[in-house]
């Protein structure tokens, strides 16, 4: 079992990576919590034992579920099991679950503690770790949420042992995206090792910038936490396009490549770097191909839309001090890198 710190100043707290870590929620339990309410899906591992659980919670299969109504949903669940503020959420499941869980725990009574179970690598390595949570609008990903740092988050890898392959590999996604922030070869360390770094990278950066205050127009100065969002902008907009079909690290991986052929346009990187991305995300058995049929202003559109946009097109882009943010992007060039992409 590894434990990895994520010490922030005013709500410290630590995430356990191992097989059996969720046998460890009654020791990481804030003290007084009497009640319980598991937030979860069906078909999830059952990974919390009944002790002081109240109600189980499940939330609907897909991003289609990640909604306001949802949020709204939970807390008026939470009411009837009767929580207090001395209570707590336990979100066990995927990013969708712990991005939710979380948003309810954020806003019912104005806060309540929640411990994160994550059970998909993506969840592990990036979902569940720094305390964003939120929802979609119709009109883009995740532009509705709060801030909430859990108190501890389990990633018991036992959990990840009937992980379809398909969602395996979206993990793989936000992983590759830890190689190009770090350099780091993680696929060369053993599962638990690979997960602790990862989740070790991330507090980190969530440490040092936890509200993403560098992304207020720092262009030339580094990303803080925005360099978490590497490869998202383009990701975010696939999956609204396709329906949410595209799962979250297949559209990063896309993104990822995005993001190199934009600085490139950009002149920015070169074409030896341009092709490193190429050659990661395919050792990491992801594909970087549009969907086929992506409409090029369509995607223009949504990523103008992206929670970094505070001066036009915003992006997380490589370049010669590694990456930073790049703001008021002209769309041309953003429309130029697409069309290298294939669209």
């Amino acid at each position: 079992m590894i434990r990895v710190p994520v010490p922030l100043a005013d709500r410290p707290y630590d995430v356990w990576v191992g097989e059996g870590a969720a046998s460890l929620l009654a020791d990481v339990l804030p003290a007084g919590v009497e009640r319980i309410v598991v937030v979860t899906q069906p078909d999830v591992p059952d990974l919390v034992e009944r002790d002081r659980v109240v109600a189980r919670c499940e939330l609907g299969e897909g991003e289609f579920h990640k909604t306001l109504a949802t949020v709204e949903h939970l807390c008026r669940d939470l009411a009837r099991a009767g929580l207090t503020r001395r209570d707590c959420v336990v979100a066990v499941g995927g990013g969708m679950v712990t991005d939710v869980a979380g948003f309810a725990a954020a806003s019912y009574h104005r806060g309540i503690a929640v411990v994160h179970v994550p059970t998909t690598l993506l969840g592990m390595v990036d979902a569940a770790i720094g305390g964003k949570t939120g929802v979609n609008l119709p009109e883009g990903k995740n532009l509705v949420g709060a801030f909430w740092q859990p108190v501890a988050v389990l990633c018991d890898l036992t959990a990840l042992e009937t992980l379809p392959e398909r969602e395996r590999r979206s993990g793989l996604g936000e992983m590759a995206k830890y190689h190009f922030l770090t350099g780091d070869d993680l696929l060369a360390l053993p599962l638990e090792e690979r997960v602790a770094r990862c989740v070790a990278i991330k507090a980190e950066v969530v440490v040092a910038d936890e509200r993403e205050a560098m992304a207020g127009g720092n262009a030339g100065g580094g990303a803080g936490r925005a360099s978490l969002n590497y490869g998202h902008t383009l990701a975010h907009a696939l999956e609204i396009t396709s329906g949410h079909d595209l799962r979250h690290g297949e559209a990063v991986a896309i993104g990822l490549v995005y993001a190199a052929e934009l600085a490139g346009v950009l002149d920015r990187i070169g074409q030896d770097r341009i092709d490193e991305h190429r050659a990661v995300i395919a050792r990491y058995g992801l594909d970087a191909s549009l969907p086929s049929g992506s409409e090029p202003d369509r995607l223009v559109e949504l990523m103008g839309r992206d929670k970094k946009a505070l001066d036009g097109l915003t992006f997380v882009l490589d370049g010669p001090q590694g990456v930073e943010l790049v703001p008021g992007v002209d769309p041309t060039d953003v429309k130029a890198a697409l069309a290298r992409m294939g669209a």
